[in-house]
């Protein structure tokens, strides 16, 4: 059964790569003929797409960590497709503030777009919520094995749970046809990875943080 789960993943994460381009090129199209315009920098547009690329690439970062810290084939598989998803979405992302011609980065803190710009202190590393610490990275980093399996998985586990919020918010917020759909995908993709991840946690004596 968990095979099976961790298959329907990976074959998840190619059907959204092989859309990458039809994806990032229709954005434009949507923004511009939406009847909308184009979005604003302060715009929950704008937002979702800078603070989920930062989002997204912490765990890029982590599942490349343990993918160099165990043999183990599951969360090796599940690493990658975390990886290889997220940063194709962080790409598409980041592609769309270039078309439409907005700054990668903001002065007011993350979250803001969501009204939650006090939310995340930003301590040690920890800029949105789910975002492991820079001290949880160390650690995982120094592990091995079932040990570094657990603590990804459940560093994993919060990250998902904080992107799922932030990809509801895009959907309640956003006003881009196609931006809006890729984040509810997000959060579809999210959860059955989280049944996944509770799955292995459970097989290796251990629970969500």
């Amino acid at each position: 059964m968990r095979r099976r789960h961790v298959g329907w993943i990976a074959g998840a994460a190619a059907a959204v790569l092989v859309a990458a381009g039809a994806i990032t090129y229709a954005v434009a199209e949507d923004a511009d003929g939406g009847g909308t315009g184009t979005p604003g920098a302060e715009s929950a547009d704008a937002g979702f797409a800078r603070d989920m690329a930062v989002h997204h690439q912490q765990a890029v970062e982590m599942s490349y960590i343990v993918r160099d810290r165990t043999r183990n084939e599951d969360v090796r598989r599940l690493a990658y497709d975390i990886a290889q998803t997220q940063s194709n979405q962080r790409g598409m992302l980041l592609g769309w503030l270039d078309l439409w011609g907005l700054p990668k980065v903001s002065a007011e803190p993350p979250m803001t777009w969501m009204g939650m710009g006090d939310m995340a202190s930003g301590k040690d590393g920890a800029l949105m919520p789910g975002m492991a610490t820079n001290t949880d990275l160390k650690k995982l980093q120094s592990l091995n094995g079932k040990q570094a399996e657990v603590l990804y998985l459940q560093l994993m586990t919060a990250h998902h749970q904080g992107g799922i919020h932030m990809a509801e918010g895009c959907v309640a917020k956003c006003t881009v046809g196609v931006e809006k759909r890729l984040a509810q995908g997000m959060v579809d993709a999210q959860q059955s990875e989280l049944q996944v991840m509770a799955g292995m946690l459970k097989e290796r004596g251990a629970a969500p943080r």
